[in-house]
């Protein structure tokens, strides 16, 4: 069974690529994640079958070989650092609130980068 890293992967949108150990790109989709997986993380380890679609190869019933990801804990903030973080997040969170409670939605850009912040922020507390 061929092994690689995820290369990267879009959790909403359901699909990403996998890099291969002996070389090449797999493209991957939701529907081969083991049961109760939702997302993959880029550099993290993973075990795959490989059939040739329309588009290329595509890994087949993919299974997470490690779920340690030593390369981001190494990254992981200081307690110090996360505490300025998180409070910064609560004043972006509380302008939204706002936002939210005169009856407006925020623009597409404006929420694009809450969005995106937040999604640094749960990788951080996650690590």
């Amino acid at each position: 069974m061929p092994t690689g890293k995820v290369k990267w992967y879009d959790g909403e949108k359901g699909f990403g690529f996998l890099t291969r150990d002996d070389g090449g790109e797999v493209f991957v989709h939701s529907s081969s994640l083991p049961e109760g997986t939702v997302s993959l993380r880029p550099g993290q380890r993973v075990e795959f079958g490989v059939a040739e679609g329309r588009k290329g190869a595509q890994a087949l019933q993919v299974k997470v070989v490690d779920t340690q990801h030593s390369v981001v804990r190494a990254r992981r903030k200081k307690p110090d650092e996360m505490v300025v973080i998180t409070e910064d997040l609560i004043k972006l969170l509380e302008g939204l609130s706002n936002g939210y409670r005169r009856g407006r939605h925020p623009e597409r850009r404006e929420a694009a980068k809450i969005a995106s912040v937040l999604r640094v922020v749960a990788d951080d507390l996650e690590a």
